[in-house]
């Protein structure tokens, strides 16, 4: 990202609508827009938010060269102060955001920007671009792993990733969400994540005969010897030959250390539970059998249901580009407006026929609630910014639509935290991305507050997002003033 500069990664729109704020607005009025989605990906009872380290590089990065001023001025549709005016640009304001790795849920903001009009309209279009990729493979992977059970999951998807960015940060999210490697060699050395993979049917093809390829592999990777025994006949070939190869390193005093099989066709429950019988009548009941081909979650859940050995999974095409469900729908909208005579923000809300588009004004925090006793999570509780809450009191959760839905929460009874940190302010970052490999361990604890029930593949259970009753009476109050009669 820093070797790039794409302060031009932006639609159209917000440099037409930057240049009427210079044009007829004050252009360094202060706005909140707040960056959310409305709803779970796949069906999913959850989200995990990625992305942010990329974000940041983004903003740190935001400005217009001479090149792109002039390319911009060919268009014909930009006035010369204005151009004159982004060759001095810079983001100056503020942006809070939900740790990457962190469970989230749809309505409560993932990333708030707090900042002059121009800037905070301007990096819309890069953030929603990053931040909505990287969730959405996030989140598959996560579905992908729970439904491995504790076996291993490999991210396998370049190849058919659309794209090269796709490619590397997809890997990244996989990689936060819980696999437990890539294939993907620069995306390895980018984030300083553990690299797979074993060979092709070429390498099996390329030799005389299937037995020498297997040979001619044991030898070059004997700590890494992953054979694949699909290329002839599974069954009356590859695996045989396979064990034949193992005996041999066995023979010849090589430690068994990490070796196995991998299949990529064929019935793969049926397959996998020959290869188990076979591999554990020659004495290699600590053999890997891992499988490939097309593989996604509900394929998976169904191999462990029909009683496949397979231990290792590789996952390919689908979870690269979460294929069942290729987007995130993640959103960016104005939530507050600075009234600098009045030093208050003033709440902005959009209307819209459909409930779940009617947006929370104001300037909010998040407050996760937990279960004291479990750790489990509640609810997620969005407030206005400032509201105090103590543990130590008794707290009623309602729903912000179908408002008679309550909940009522005993004094010490739960814990509460602030999910938004602060990420830039006056436009310096004052956040330290973690390694990836420890945002992976940040987010398995995260998931770990999740109730199972919030976590099955299929019809989970609801994470409600409630809004406090401040923030609820706010909202209730614009939604009156904008009543219209005939």
């Amino acid at each position: 990202m820093s070797q790039r500069n794409l302060t031009l990664l932006t639609d159209l729109y917000e440099l037409t609508m930057m240049q009427g704020y210079f044009k007829e607005k004050d252009a360094n009025e202060t706005v909140i827009f707040d960056a959310f989605y409305r709803s779970n990906p796949g069906g999913n009872g959850y989200a995990i938010c990625a992305g942010l380290e990329q974000v940041i590089e983004y903003i740190k990065e935001l400005r217009f060269e001479q090149e792109d001023v002039d390319y911009l001025r060919s268009t014909g549709l930009f006035g010369e102060d204005f151009l004159e005016y982004l060759l001095r640009f810079k983001f100056s304001g503020d942006i809070w955001a939900i740790p990457e790795g962190t469970v989230v849920f749809p309505r409560e903001p993932l990333v708030k920007v707090i900042a002059p009009v121009m800037e905070a309209q301007l990096i819309e279009t890069a953030l929603l671009n990053i931040i909505n990729h990287q969730s959405l493979i996030a989140t598959k992977a996560a579905r992908v792993v729970y439904a491995a059970d504790g076996d291993g999951v490999m991210e396998f998807g370049l190849r058919r990733a659309q794209g090269p960015d796709a490619g590397i940060y997809g890997a990244r999210a996989a990689m936060i969400a819980g696999c437990i490697g890539t294939s993907n060699v620069l995306a390895g050395k980018m984030f300083g994540v553990p690299i797979r993979g074993t060979h092709a049917h070429s390498w099996i093809m390329s030799f005389p005969d299937e037995l020498t390829a297997f040979r001619k592999y044991a030898k070059l990777y004997p700590t890494a010897c992953i054979l694949l025994v699909d290329t002839y006949d599974t069954l009356k070939s590859g695996i045989p030959n396979a064990i034949k190869v193992f005996k041999e390193m066995r023979g010849a005093g090589i430690p068994l250390t990490f070796y196995g099989i991998r299949l990529d066709s064929g019935d793969l429950a049926y397959l996998s539970k020959k290869a188990k019988k076979m591999l554990d009548e020659a004495g290699f009941t600590d053999a890997v059998i891992s499988a490939s081909n097309d593989l996604d979650e509900t394929l998976i859940n169904s191999l462990k249901i029909q009683g496949a050995t397979i231990n290792s999974w590789g996952v390919g095409t689908n979870l690269i580009t979460s294929k069942d469900s290729p987007s995130f729908g993640g959103v960016y909208k104005l939530a507050a407006i600075m009234d600098r005579k009045a030093g208050q923000f003033i709440p902005k809300i959009k209307l819209s026929e459909n409930a779940e588009k009617i947006t929370n004004p104001g300037n909010k925090a998040i407050k996760r609630i937990y279960n004291r006793e479990s750790g489990k999570i509640i609810a997620d509780l969005i407030c206005l910014e400032g509201e105090v809450f103590r543990e130590s009191n008794s707290l009623l959760l309602f729903d912000p639509i179908e408002t008679w839905k309550k909940t009522h929460l005993a004094p010490n009874s739960y814990t509460m935290r602030d999910l938004l940190v602060p990420v830039f302010k006056g436009g310096a970052c004052v956040y330290s991305s973690p390694a990836v490999m420890d945002i992976r361990d940040y987010c398995q604890k995260e998931l770990n507050t999740l109730w199972d029930e919030s976590r099955r593949l299929v019809n989970p259970h609801e994470v409600h997002v409630d809004l406090s009753n401040d923030l609820w009476n706010m909202k209730k109050q614009l939604l009156d003033s904008y009543h219209f009669s005939d």
